[in-house]
């Protein structure tokens, strides 16, 4: 009797600990961890200010390793001088093949970064230049203007004049569609017949032949970086 009295209690005393323990268990944070860093690691502001080792000028945030490069990146062999303005307009070629989707992206990017001054027809009669913010916005069909492809592509990543750099606002496709619209609005200007949209069928992919890039831009550089020193 006393023998069974004394299991029970075992039993009571084993199921008060094991409710206990199961009434303290919090999911969110667990009493024990193995290696608790692998589930809470710290956390840095990425602009923060800290002393710690390891960070360079007391921030977490890093600048890419010196000769890296997104991959698929490509340098653009152009640089910022009248030369190679000329060159880039008598060398650089558009690698988009004109479809309806490129066309209707240009178009979009086109109304939304260049139409305010140069105008939705591309006459230089935009918003800002009716307006007199900005002054002298020629026409894609001024007489003496040599617009080509890649000189329209050079621009958007240069700038000329009053007109600044567009490069860190759109990527390299988007300028080369971007350039697609300027072409045909230049051509409805000038009364020519304009670039017709190629006909695609499902299994082909009108992508770029070729990459070539100026500057990495903010958008352009992301974390897998890879070294061509």
């Amino acid at each position: 009797m006393i023998t069974k009295m004394r299991k029970t209690l075992n039993i009571g005393i084993a199921l008060l600990a094991l409710i206990t323990m199961v009434s303290c268990q919090n999911d969110l944070d667990p009493n024990y961890q193995f290696m608790p860093n692998m589930y809470a690691p710290i956390s840095y502001e990425t602009y923060g200010e800290y002393n710690i080792d390891g960070f360079e000028n007391g921030q977490e945030a890093k600048l890419p390793v010196a000769g890296t490069v997104p991959r698929g990146f490509q340098p653009f062999d152009y640089t910022n001088s009248p030369e190679d303005i000329d060159r880039a307009k008598s060398e650089l070629k558009n690698p988009l093949e004109y479809t309806e989707d490129n066309l209707a992206a240009g178009a979009q990017l086109y109304n939304i970064y260049c139409a305010v001054c140069h105008g939705d027809k591309g006459d230089g009669q935009g918003i800002l230049a009716k307006r007199e913010k900005f002054l002298g916005i020629p026409s894609y069909a001024a007489a003496g203007r040599l617009i080509t492809e890649g000189g329209v592509y050079h621009v958007q990543m240069y700038g000329l004049n009053t007109m600044g750099s567009y490069a860190s606002q759109t990527n390299e496709e988007e300028r080369w569609q971007i350039t697609q619209h300027v072409m045909n609005l230049k051509a409805t200007l000038e009364g020519r017949p304009i670039q017709e949209p190629k006909k695609v069928d499902d299994g082909d992919n009108p992508k770029m032949a070729v990459t070539s890039d100026a500057n990495a831009t903010p958008t352009e550089l992301e974390e897998d970086n890879i070294n061509i020193q």
